[in-house]
């Protein structure tokens, strides 16, 4: 099988982007057709990746390609599982880069757009490239919701704020669901509050946040061991954007994940969150500036007002992401693969509000 490794310019692992012709589409079957994958990687020099891509093109009218996400989860001596809730947006990107080079698209050029259908969870990516160069894209992408997605429905708590118990107290925390699921909470309410600390903070607070990432998993009925909710912990950066610390699997993320800057930025649009509520009423405008310890970006969230009353969110759109084309790989099948499991339930921020 002939596959593709691509690293996405902020994420924690390269991509392998598969062909989805031959694996079939139902949990427990794609996890046993992917053993030999996992096998794979295991004795590659690859073995540290941790995302998959399965990419062929869309029978969906105006879309480029058909995009489903596998995360590969933690564990011992080889793969434990795979988790198939929600998305990956620097794995998307790095999907259309595959599929342009294996001509699934036109050829990748600047002012060139695609749209990409994500099955995990429903949602339309809009990749537009703005440069090219041999072996390196830089690309953005517009999170499109068609029609414009009632912002009630971001909530998975069904609520802008929830109390959640911890040992001393309770702390807020805000559950959103855009591009994908991530909780919210304010750094100071962890005993963080600047943001070197919040960026050098080791065990103590990656375990406070963990704790609370597991709790929420387990108020939405989700697997603990699975990869989602994310969570990030946040603060003001003291010029108008957020400061923020992510958690990825099975450790910090070295930003954010592109589809955790896509969340916050809606959700700091919600009237009552966390991160709306940490910008103050004039920092909550539609392009957020986010500070990570791997650097900075800019998100840009559109909402609208119904006739009826009420916001709808329109796109989320994040600019000037660099992705390279690392290396071209042919798969063999290991003897022996280990067992995987899969973590799966269609995800969308629609069908959990």
């Amino acid at each position: 099988m002939d596959a593709d490794i691509v690293r996405a310019e902020g994420s924690p692992s390269p991509t392998l982007v598969l062909p989805a012709e031959g694996f079939p589409t139902q949990p427990g079957p794609l996890a046993a057709a992917l053993e030999p994958v996992c096998a794979w990687l295991e004795r590659s020099p690859w073995r540290s990746l941790t995302k998959l891509a399965l990419v062929g093109p869309s029978a969906e009218h105006g879309h480029g390609i058909d995009y489903r996400f596998v995360q590969l989860l933690p564990g011992g001596p080889g793969r434990t599982g795979i988790e198939l809730r929600g998305s990956c947006g620097h794995s998307i990107l790095a999907a259309l880069v595959a599929a342009g080079e294996r001509r699934l698209v036109p050829p990748l050029r600047p002012g060139s757009g695609t749209m990409v259908n994500v099955l995990n969870n429903g949602d339309q990516v809009l990749c537009q490239v703005e440069e090219a160069r041999t072996g390196e894209w830089v690309l953005d992408a517009h999170f499109v919701h068609r029609p414009p997605l009632p912002a009630e429905r971001l909530l998975l708590l069904r609520k802008p704020v929830t109390a959640l118990p911890q040992p001393g107290g309770r702390i807020r925390i805000s559950v959103v669901s855009a591009g994908n699921p991530y909780v919210f909470v304010d750094a100071a309410d962890l005993g963080v509050h600047d943001t070197p600390t919040l960026f050098t903070a080791g065990e103590p607070l990656f375990e406070a946040m963990s704790q609370i990432r597991r709790s929420v998993a387990d108020r939405l009925g989700w697997p603990a061991e699975g990869a989602f909710p994310k969570i990030a912990a946040l603060l003001p950066d003291g010029a108008g954007g957020l400061a923020v610390r992510a958690v990825s699997v099975p450790s910090w993320h070295p930003t954010i994940a592109l589809t955790g800057a896509v969340c916050l930025a809606a959700a700091a649009g919600l009237t009552g969150t966390v991160p709306y509520d940490l910008l103050g009423r004039d920092g909550a405008g539609p392009v957020l500036r986010i500070t990570t310890p791997g650097g900075s970006t800019s998100v840009s969230a559109v909402f609208d007002t119904r006739a009826q009353g009420g916001r709808v969110l329109r796109r989320v759109g994040i600019r000037g992401k660099r992705v390279r084309y690392l290396s071209a790989a042919h798969l063999d099948v290991p003897a022996r693969p280990p067992r995987v499991a899969a973590l799966a339930g269609r995800h969308s921020a629609q069908e959990d509000a």
